[in-house]
């Protein structure tokens, strides 16, 4: 899917979402297109990927039918989007996919299967002890597991460097074997597409 692509399917959902035809939160990408489509890369089809509530472009990259993703949205299922057949699994719960795709990367590992865990993870999420457990102890276990940190700087209404009195956040350009990161600027709010409501 091009980047062209997948900010047409954003700003149609946001357009959905503001005359009241999707009645439940979303949580929409923007600006980002370029970095999760490096991202996507190395992720085959056999490959799992977890993520939060925001997770339209994890699930069109992954390959799930666009008019199945969309369908699920209007429904009201934007912030748990699952698709078992592809492998993909999001979570509205702040690190809610953390620890399963650790346990799933335990067990391609003890299975020797031929398959690879990403999982993605918000700003604030990645500043959490949830977060700092499950990467050392993939990195400490050797798990085939790897984390990407997208960092749009809003957690909720909350700016994570002020939150944490940090101008630099742990994952910060500091790509390596287990964990990515990216930064980007989004032309939408948290939750909704700033015109409807704000949750």
């Amino acid at each position: 899917m091009t980047k062209e692509e997948l900010i047409a399917f954003e700003d149609e959902i946001a357009a959905l979402f503001n005359t009241g035809k999707i009645r439940a939160p979303v949580h929409l990408y923007s600006g980002n297109e370029e970095q999760i489509i490096a991202a996507f890369k190395p992720i085959r089809a056999q490959d799992w990927v977890f993520c939060s509530w925001r997770s339209h472009y994890q699930c069109l990259l992954k390959g799930v039918p666009k008019d199945l993703v969309r369908s699920e949205i209007v429904a009201g299922r934007s912030i748990s989007l699952c698709f078992a057949d592809h492998r993909i699994y999001s979570s509205a719960i702040v690190t809610g996919v953390l620890p399963i795709a650790v346990g799933t990367a335990m067990s391609v590992k003890r299975r020797n299967d031929d398959s690879k865990v990403y999982c993605f993870m918000g700003d604030m999420t990645a500043e959490t002890g949830m977060a700092y457990e499950c990467i050392k102890y993939s990195r400490n276990h050797r798990l085939p597991i790897h984390f990407i940190v997208e960092d749009n700087e809003k957690s909720v209404c909350t700016d994570t460097r002020e939150a944490w009195n940090q101008p630099q956040l742990t994952y910060e350009n500091k790509n390596d074997e287990y964990v990515s990161y990216y930064r980007y600027t989004t032309k939408y709010p948290h939750a909704g597409a700033g015109v409807r409501v704000q949750f």
